[in-house]
């Protein structure tokens, strides 16, 4: 069933009102053992199913440092936002939060979000031992709740120097004083950083400016609370520091716990019995168990047909005309919106490619259409710029039908040519050019493809490697970043910020810098700094009317993928996903992204 993105729902930034009536106290907690805490009752069903995330092991479950959607599949259903986005609508709503005030703009344009959180929600883990999620206790042997220290710890961690998150910018560019003390400026202060607990009802944080997508980024990931006590430890918990992730030390607070970790075969997670049954926007799960197996897409549909697996979202594009011809194989598969990009970036600084014309002439070879119709053949359409439309204040075909880069061959060899001339290069065979992509077999199906395009376009030799998709990761964000890497970027929330700000910016995740400020030394990915670029996204973000907006984004736009050319975007997503007919489920266009507590069995 195909979902339609309703960007009236995106347009209502406003957290809905209190959800809960009388259901808790907004008083914090203390003294309460674990028999006097809420508990689903154990009805003797269980059910279970397995989920393929693709090839490659999860590389994190930490929150602060996740960059993936294998590893936000997993912690978006282990932890929890103070919001939330509804995935088949992108509607904000409230989960752990339940109220929210704004103070008035202050002169230089921050203002101060205050959100009323749920005081009943504990901390659990799973213990292998008696094979139940039980509630985390602290050293009082009382119900360790969750409370708005967590969120406080947690969002000055990340833009802890120390911690070195690639994502550290999700709280530097919206939050005030938190660029200050990532930077290591003289004088900087964790406490700076204007995130506060009031009580431990109460968060306080202060936004630079008042932005449209700041109630969005408050349920990301990076803003999820995490546990300091077994983190940096306390008088009865031993640090567990940079291995308080594994299995056997993991605490969460969502729908699931953690049950097991298999690296490079499988992650299991278990219902939380403890969740609260009065959420609205995040029911407790029906499912009581799910396996997320780590498989390649021909080895995701065997099991899948062969019973094994209840639904993978990876799907082998050489199978999907048979998938479609095939009645039982056709009432399983799903091809729907997906808020992503597909594309090749550029390291800006790797020889070759350090010249925009080099760039832009691959880019311009690429015949989009073609490699739709004939390889990925899940009806993607052409992507002219990064920015997915769909999102708030991105350009669309409509508006904009010549922005960015289309398929060109004839202007790309009067490129090639006049870069030849200058450099004194005399064949084309003598530029040698490297491409890598994570081990896939949809995505080395792709680069041969375009292997060949770019030979018989321009004459231009290409080898083709590959790398397991942890080490991808780290590869990518270094200096060892290959001169054109193949890369997805999804919306984490919808607004077309999460693509031109916190995915592309200097500083930001697919073009970072030693201090995560823009133009300074790059670490890796795209290696590109233009400082137009970044003034226009800049604007962009203080400027609340959309349609402003837009044009500032679709001006930056041009620079990204056509003047500069730091990266060749290929094709907006679409979401191909095979799962049983059986499942009641619901379909995310949030970067595929599920809410497998929201499924059950017919």
């Amino acid at each position: 069933m195909k979902k339609n993105l309703n960007l009236s729902a995106v347009l209502s930034f406003v957290l809905v009102s209190a959800l809960f009536i009388g259901s808790f106290a907004v008083s914090a907690q203390s003294g309460v053992k674990p028999g006097d805490i809420y508990r689903a009752a154990d009805d003797g069903s269980y059910d279970t199913m397995s989920w393929s995330l693709g090839p490659g092991d999860v590389p994190t479950l930490d929150p602060a440092l996740a960059t993936d959607t294998s590893s936000n599949q997993v912690i978006q259903q282990v932890f929890m936002g103070l919001t939330m986005l509804d995935e088949e609508t992108a509607d904000v709503l409230n989960a752990v939060a339940t109220d929210l005030k704004k103070d008035e703009s202050a002169a230089d344009g921050s203002i101060k979000y205050t959100y009323t959180l749920r005081t009943d929600i504990p901390w659990v883990r799973y213990n292998s031992e008696s094979e139940a999620v039980e509630p985390v206790l602290d050293c009082g042997g009382n119900v360790r709740f969750l409370t708005a220290k967590d969120f406080e710890y947690a969002l000055k961690r990340v833009v802890d120097p120390a911690l070195a998150s690639d994502y550290a910018y999700m709280v530097t560019d919206y939050v005030k004083g938190a660029a200050d003390y990532y930077s290591g400026g003289e004088g900087a202060d964790p406490d700076g950083i204007l995130v506060r607990a009031a009580d431990d009802a109460t968060l306080e944080i202060t936004w630079l400016a008042e932005f449209a997508g700041n109630n969005m980024i408050a349920g990301r990931p990076t803003y999820f609370a995490v546990p300091s006590w077994l983190i940096d430890g306390d008088t009865c918990t031993e640090a567990a520091s940079d291995l308080w992730t594994t299995p056997e030390n993991i605490q969460t607070y969502g729908p699931y716990a953690v049950k097991e970790w298999i690296h490079d075969d499988s992650l299991t997670i278990v219902m939380n019995p403890y969740w609260p049954a009065d959420i609205a926007s995040v029911p407790q799960a029906q499912i009581e168990e799910v396996a997320f197996r780590i498989l390649d897409s021909a080895a995701a549909l065997a099991e899948f047909e062969s019973g094994g697996l209840t639904g993978s979202n990876v799907v082998p594009t050489s199978e999907i005309d048979r998938i479609q011809a095939d009645p039982n194989l056709a009432e399983a598969f799903h091809a729907g919106e997906d808020l992503c990009t597909y594309y090749y970036g550029f390291n800006s600084t790797a020889k070759f490619v350090d010249d925009a014309r080099i760039r832009r002439a691959l880019s311009m070879t690429i015949d989009r259409q073609s490699l739709i119709d004939n390889v990925t053949k899940g009806g993607q359409v052409p992507a002219q710029w990064f920015s997915r439309p769909g999102t708030v204040a991105a350009p669309t075909l409509e508006e904009y039908p010549d922005l960015g880069v289309k398929y060109d061959p004839e202007t790309a060899k009067e490129l090639l040519a006049a870069y030849m001339e200058e450099k004194g290069i005399s064949d084309p065979s003598e530029i040698k050019i490297e491409l890598m992509h994570n081990t896939s077999e949809n995505h080395a199906k792709i680069a041969v493809a375009i292997q060949q395009m770019w030979k018989e376009a321009l004459g231009i030799d290409i080898t083709i490697s590959n790398q397991e998709w942890a080490v991808y990761v780290k590869t990518t964000r270094s200096k060892d970043t290959p001169q054109v890497f193949r890369m997805g970027w999804c919306a984490g929330y919808p607004d077309n910020a999460t693509f031109l700000n916190d995915g592309v910016s200097s500083g930001a995740s697919l073009n970072p810098t030693e201090d995560g400020n823009p133009g300074s030394v790059p670490t890796g990915t795209l290696m590109w700094y233009d400082e137009k670029f970044e003034d226009l996204i800049t604007a962009a973000l203080r400027t609340l009317d959309p349609i402003e907006r837009t044009k500032l984004y679709a001006e930056a736009e041009n620079i990204l993928v056509y003047e500069d050319a730091a990266l060749a975007p290929i094709y907006w997503y679409k979401s191909l996903q095979l799962s049983d007919p059986k499942l009641n489920r619901t379909y995310s266009i949030l970067g595929g992204v599920e809410n497998f507590y929201k499924w059950s069995y017919k």
